[in-house]
Formats: structure tokens, sequence, C-alpha cells
């Protein structure tokens, strides 16, 4: 269809600045009297910047749409904002693991960018200073960050949760330089499909969340815009141009050409935060019931038993939990809160050891300015998860919680060995 049918102005090719743009994956989809010219980037890359800068300075655009969602477009905008961070309410909020595994990605990032000279997301800042230089929209069309990572946590099974978050500390700790070529062929889109088509079948539900849903979720934000602007005095014969990951180019290309539902209704569905599983949940309290019942038990049959089968629980519980403080460096107050509290956790719903532990090694080792500082540094060496008060604090939250998890499951097997 010609685009002056739908009153879209159509753009000469020779405005096109070739040596920027040779090579770069952009798709122009029309519909509903909008054309959106989507560029496929690598989030770091010097030629994804230029690309950008070319479209803007070559073509006409009403509004600039970038994969942002609104906190990454703020950490973007204000990179210190995360030395702001309450640990205490982090913490108790129950967000450390969240919270850990943003610093992680952003750590594998800025290694990425120290190694290519870019910042990563140089692209997107390089759109929204575009679009405040030329005052028109922007549009941040990505769905927030902790959802997506909520969806693609709570998809997979335990196992895979590990995998998980073993690849994501191991991207962290390499040491081997990517080379520049390599993170250039990410902008072709043959070697991303075939690469995202092999995760797909190693793990299709992590793919849904962290690919697909967002391609739908984009591309209902993109016709959520253009009809709120279509009723404005300029509304007509929009341009759009869209900013986007060379891995979501063709699959947001295909939504935005097919999607017929409601666009309002689908960005709702997308942005529901899954609830827990309740199995695991239930099966600790099983398992924590039969231990108790087995303690109960032995009380009933020799006092003498009782006693022992709870000074067993005490001491597993207690005893690991405190170990996995004293891994984490903790101070000896917050190793003493950890052997007090992982005993007592079937009586305290709530926060669980590791955060009360966690809370109390932040309260006694207050982070200072320097360890916010340096903390994105700090952590991609082993060493630094103990010399970094703030990783520190988050390292001992992991390793009480798992040390609690050990205990309850070592103390049960012990009871129930010693009493049946």
């Amino acid at each position: 269809m010609n685009p002056a049918d739908q009153g879209i102005p159509a753009v000469p090719a020779a405005t096109i600045p070739l040596p920027a743009l040779q090579g770069q994956p952009v798709e122009r989809v029309r519909r509903d009297g909008v054309e959106y010219v989507i560029l496929g980037t690598a989030h770091v890359s010097r030629s994804s910047v230029d690309a950008v800068q070319a479209l803007l300075e070559s073509e006409h655009f009403d509004a600039i749409a970038v994969e942002l969602c609104a906190s990454r477009a703020q950490s973007m905008r204000d990179p210190e904002a995360f030395k702001q961070m309450d640990l205490f309410r982090v913490i108790r909020e129950g967000k450390a693991g969240m919270v850990t595994a943003s610093l992680i990605l952003s750590t594998f990032q800025k290694r990425l960018a120290e190694q290519s000279g870019i910042q990563p997301g140089a692209e997107m800042k390089a759109a929204m200073d575009g679009a405040d230089r030329l005052a028109i929209p922007l549009w941040l069309i990505d769905r927030e960050v902790g959802t997506t990572l909520k969806r693609a946590w709570r998809s997979v099974g335990a196992w895979q949760r590990f995998t998980l978050f073993g690849g994501l500390l191991a991207s962290v700790f390499a040491r081997e330089d990517i080379a520049q070529d390599e993170i250039e062929k990410l902008k072709q889109g043959d070697l991303l499909e075939s690469a995202f088509k092999e995760f797909a079948s190693e793990s299709k539900p992590l793919f849904t969340s962290l690919i697909s849903e967002r391609d739908s979720f984009m591309a209902a934000r993109l016709r959520q815009e253009s009809a709120q602007a279509a009723g404005t005095p300029d509304g007509a014969g929009r341009r759009v141009l869209v900013v986007i990951g060379a891995g979501h180019l063709k699959g947001l290309a295909e939504r935005l050409r097919e999607q017929q539902e409601d666009p309002a209704g689908i960005a709702a569905n997308l942005a529901i935060s899954p609830p827990k599983a309740r199995w695991p949940k239930w099966l600790a309290v099983g398992v924590v019931l039969l231990i108790f019942i087995a303690i109960g038990y032995a009380f009933h049959q020799n006092p003498t038993l009782g006693t022992q089968a709870l000074r067993d629980w005490i001491l597993f519980t207690g005893g690991f939990a405190a170990l996995g403080a004293l891994i984490a460096g903790a101070h000896p107050l917050s190793i003493a809160t950890a052997f007090v509290a992982a005993p007592i956790k079937p009586f305290r719903p709530g926060i669980p050891s590791g955060g009360l532990s966690a809370a109390v090694e932040a309260w006694v080792r207050r982070p200072r300015v320097a360890d916010f500082d340096t903390l994105r540094d700090d952590i991609g060496h082993w060493s630094g998860w103990w010399k970094n008060r703030v990783a520190r604090t988050l390292l001992n939250f992991f390793l009480v919680s798992a040390g609690t998890i050990i205990g309850e499951y070592s103390a049960g097997i012990r009871i129930f060995r010693s009493v049946f």
C-alpha cells in the first residue's frame, strides 16, 4: 500500500545517509494511519548510536518510542540514582533478589561497555536526547523490568532457576573479552533469530517471558500511544521512530501487523505479576510440620529422646544459618541473629531469617557513600562481595536463607532416624 494512501508522508531515499544506516536492521510497518520505522540495535554498539542519530537527522518523526520502561529510563537518565537505595526497605519488602539480579545485569553491561567504549543503552539515550532536542513525544513502551524478571523467574522450575542465576553470575566474573565484531553481529537478523530459536528449544517459558511477551506488550503500547495521539491536532499521518533491541525486531514487526485485539487489554494482561507458586510453600510447611510431629512423638515416647530431637532442630537450623552468615563475613551480632532466628522460623511468619540477619548487618555496619560509589565495580570480583558493605549484606541474606533451608532438611533427617 502506498504511504500516501494513509496520509503518511513518503521519505525520499536520497535523504537517508547510507554510510550510517548501511547494514542496519530496519523494518517499516504501516497500520491505522501510522508509519512505524523500527530500528533494531545492539545495546552496546557505536554504529547503533550513529544509526539513531542518522535517522533523526534525515527523516521527520512525530514521536520516538524506545525499548525502556519508566524505571529503566530513569536509571539511564540518572545513573547514580541507585545510590539512594534504602537497603533496609529492600530487605523488608523482600526485594533483595530483584536488586541483586539488577546489579549483576548492570555490572555485566558495564563490562561490555569497558570493552567497546560505549555505555550500555547508549542508543536509547541518544533516542531520548533526540526527542528532547526535537521537542517531540517520547514513548516508553517496554514492560516494567521487575514484572518481566518475576514472570521469567516464576515460569521455570527450581533447577532452571539455579542454572539461570548461575549463568548470570558466570557472565559477571568471566574475564574473556567479547570481540567488537561479535557485538556488531547481534544486529544481523539471521544470526539473532537462530540464537533465539536455540534458546526457545532449551527453555521456552523463559523465551516467552523475556522475548515473546514483550514483543506483544510493546506492539500494544505503540498502538495505544498512536491511538491517543490521533486525537491531537497533528495526529494525522504520524511517523514514529521505534528504537528496540535487534532481538525484538522481527517479533514486534509481526505483532504490529497482526494484532487485532484491544491494545489496552493486551498490555494490562501482560503487565500482571504472576502469583508465587503455592506448592513450594505448602511443601516447606508440610516438612516442618512432620518434623515437629516427630519431635512431639519423641517427647511422648521418652522425654530424653524428645529433648535430643529438639536440640537437633535448634543446632542444625541455627548452626547452618549461622554458618551462612559466617561465610558471608557477617558481624558477630548478625551471626548470632541468624542462629536465633532460624529455629523459630516456623513460628515467625514474615521476614525470613536471612532478612533479619541482613537487617542487623546493615544496621551494625551501615553502608558508606563509598560502598555505593564502588558497588558495581566491586560485585564484578569475587572478593568485592565481601569488601563492599552493600554487597556483603545482600550476600548475607542469601547465604543465611540457604543455610536455614539446609538446616531444616538436615535436622528432619536426623530426627526421623533417631525417632523411628
